[in-house]
């Protein structure tokens, strides 16, 4: 489960200057020191902005910077994820040092294994976070954290070179669908294959009524829609535009399922509003019992795994840090 915090308080950090190898290299590294400058005159904005989020499973927690608590959480639902870190622990590790620097797994690696030896309260994701703003994520800005989990990712896939890994990496996460399309005339039915990280779940049904489940939301995510009138599409076979029922099907989990409720509204003048409605989610998930044989694989079982989150989900008193909008589920007993 992400949660959301915020806090003050934040050490120094000194940093030492690197010493020229060789005349040669005194014009590049001059430009990486003065880069770098550039960076640390605003560490001392980054430390007006401070917590401290904790890391389960004996490792320590992480100074949050520059609003970095919505990074932080992210990092720990990666970090507290085994076969993720499985992953990471196997990366090739950049040689040269520039490359190091700007290489988002082997930041993390190097995060990871900081929080895990360090004897210190908390340790400082201050190199990543310059390695991510190198990949153009901007500090003291408030992110949304399923947009941020979705630029994270991509960085991460991209920049691993062992192919066999990155494709570790997509199986662990992806989610994959049907897409259909079926003329009301002819029944002619059209299909396409796609691939999802994360389930966008509403909460709110067609017809604006708020939706009280979980399950209830799955459910409307997959109802099938009717396409009419100014939305009816071409029949391939009618070969003109007919009345279509257009849905999706779902027909592979992946052993990390990530589920976006979109809590987030926005209105004419580009003021968002969040929704703070109850959303109460269950200790597991059976999508057998949830879907229709219609929207899902009859061969696919799935279960997840379980915390003490229910404060998260979400009441009508606009206490934002309660309203959980990014769920993480874990399949058990996997194949």
């Amino acid at each position: 489960m992400l949660l959301m915090g915020q806090g003050i308080g934040c050490p120094e950090k000194s940093r030492k200057s690197e010493l020229a190898l060789n005349q040669s290299m005194r014009k590049e590294e001059d430009g990486e020191e003065r880069r770098e400058e550039a960076v640390e005159r605003g560490d001392q904005q980054l430390r007006a902005l401070c917590g401290v989020a904790d890391l389960n499973n004996g490792a320590i927690g992480l100074y949050n910077m520059g609003l970095s608590c919505c990074l932080n959480s992210l990092l720990q639902v990666f970090f507290m994820n085994t076969h993720f870190t499985m992953i990471l622990r196997r990366i090739r590790v950049p040689i040269v040092h520039a490359e190091q620097k700007a290489s988002v797994p082997y930041q993390m690696l190097l995060l990871l294994e900081q929080m895990q030896r360090s004897k210190q309260r908390a340790v400082s994701p201050q190199e990543l976070v310059r390695c991510l703003t190198v990949h153009n994520l901007k500090l003291f800005v408030q992110y949304d954290a399923a947009h941020l989990f979705l630029s994270l990712w991509n960085l991460i896939k991209s920049q691993i070179t062992d192919w066999e890994l990155a494709d570790r990496l997509t199986t662990l996460y992806t989610i994959r669908v049907q897409e259909y399309l079926v003329c009301q005339k002819c029944s002619f039915e059209t299909r396409r294959g796609s691939d999802m990280l994360t389930l966008p779940l509403p909460m709110f049904n067609s017809h604006s009524q708020r939706l009280k489940t979980l399950e209830d939301s799955l459910r409307c995510f997959f109802q099938p829609e009717q396409l009419t009138d100014n939305n009816m599409c071409l029949c391939e076979q009618c070969e003109r535009k007919t009345p279509s029922l257009q849905g999706m099907k779902l027909t592979c989990l992946p052993q990390t399922l990530i589920l976006h409720l979109k809590r987030f509204c926005y209105r004419k003048s580009s003021w968002t509003q969040k929704i703070s409605y109850p959303l109460p989610f269950p200790q597991s998930l059976d999508f057998n019992h949830i879907l229709t044989q219609e929207q899902f694989h009859p061969d696919a079982k799935e279960k997840v795994l379980w915390d003490d989150v229910k404060c998260t989900y979400g009441n009508s008193h606009f206490y934002w840090g309660e309203t959980a909008y990014l769920l993480v589920y874990m399949r058990k007993n996997p194949q």
